[in-house]
């Protein structure tokens, strides 16, 4: 029996000896119960709108400040025209326009009715539905509060949802799995190249090759940059044939951004490659660092201005959040290269960034 728990006693020295199994048991359950706690909620904050007001009387003043100041709404701009409407979805920023009918406050005095447009992005279909639902109700309050009279004021809500009238769940869902796809696998797959040749004792023979680094690097991307190509087109072409979801854009953009993120994915495969020993790590390491920050981080499923502002930073330096507003862009709005460039660039510096830190970690293992 002795013999025994000696066998256990060194067990526990073991497991805490090695950190690695330490951060397993510990560090993974307490970073994933704050991720789910601050990310997975159906509750929106500070969303950004802007109003049309083309009345412009204290009533319709009144109603845009109780919206303001409800806490989940923050006015971004005031429209003037209709045009203007299209514009401000474009870029991306505003989630909700509130459209004040003519003669606002007359009609509501005189008639007794009034008119409020909702107009959403419903390129993402929950939030635009979820924020219609806000409004509305917000308005439904500052009717209770003014109906005092025999005759109860009325505010007919009209409401209107952009880039996707059917509110189709699948809009919403091809974009962000393409994105989780494509990272997860092409990061899989060349976490994995490096890390088999070091396995398999092979390396030595990479080491007296007249290749440089970078061409081993980046002979090591090729294939699987082709690959995985293949397959965002594949995910692109059944997202249309078979759910319905447009491509709006340029077809050629489109392509050009999927094998951009498709190089920022792999080139990050190669990095894991490079600083791990084993394909059991790198795989670990590809499954867990990438998988659940994409799926939480990303704004593919929740809302990015609803975490805490922490985990907004960590949303900035995710790929996928990037890629994902540029194919909403593209595919459900319509937009060029003008209205995508800022999100193109950081994923260019991306690519930069991985490859070079590749370059520098594999000259330091070969050296």
């Amino acid at each position: 029996m002795k013999r025994f728990w000696g066998f256990v006693i060194k067990e526990f020295l073991h497991i805490f000896r090695d950190y690695r199994t330490l951060l397993i048991l510990f560090g993974m359950p307490v970073i994933q119960l704050i991720l789910f706690g601050f990310v997975i909620t159906n509750e929106i904050k500070d969303a950004r709108f802007a109003v049309l007001d083309l009345s412009k009387d204290e009533t319709t003043r009144q109603i845009t400040e109780k919206i303001t100041s409800s806490g989940y709404f923050r006015l971004d701009r005031n429209l003037h025209t209709y045009e203007e409407i299209e514009e401000a979805f474009r870029e991306g920023d505003i989630r909700l326009v509130v459209v004040f009918e003519p003669d606002f406050a007359r009609r509501l005095e005189s008639e007794k009715v009034a008119h409020v447009q909702l107009v959403g992005d419903a390129s993402d279909p929950n939030t635009a539905s979820i924020l219609v639902n806000y409004a509305s109700g917000i308005l439904n309050n500052y009717l209770f509060s003014m109906n005092s009279g025999a005759i109860p004021l009325q505010i007919h809500p009209e409401t209107r949802m952009m880039y996707n009238q059917e509110l189709k769940g699948v809009f919403m869902f091809v974009p962000g799995l393409m994105a989780m796809l494509l990272m997860l696998i092409s990061a899989l797959m060349t976490s994995l190249s490096l890390t088999k040749e070091k396995e398999l004792g092979t390396m030595e023979l990479l080491l007296a090759s007249p290749l440089k680094p970078i061409q081993i690097v980046i002979g090591k991307v090729f294939p699987y940059v082709f690959l995985a190509f293949i397959n965002a087109c594949i995910i692109i072409l059944l997202g249309w044939a078979v759910f319905g979801v447009p491509v709006r854009g340029s077809v050629g953009l489109l392509l050009f951004e999927s094998f951009l993120f498709i190089s920022v994915a792999l080139s990050l495969g190669i990095l894991i490659s490079c600083i791990t020993n084993s394909q059991q790590l790198a795989m670990m390491i590809s499954l867990v660092a990438l998988l659940l920050p994409t799926v939480l981080l990303s704004g593919f499923i929740f809302p990015i201005e609803n975490m805490p502002m922490v985990l907004q930073w960590f949303c900035h330096i995710m790929p996928p959040m990037y890629f994902i507003t540029i194919i909403k862009s593209i595919m459900l709005k319509g937009n060029g290269l003008f209205f995508v460039w800022k999100e193109t660039l950081v994923l260019v510096g991306f690519a930069l960034f991985f490859i070079l830190m590749s370059v520098k970690k594999f000259k330091i293992r070969l050296s």
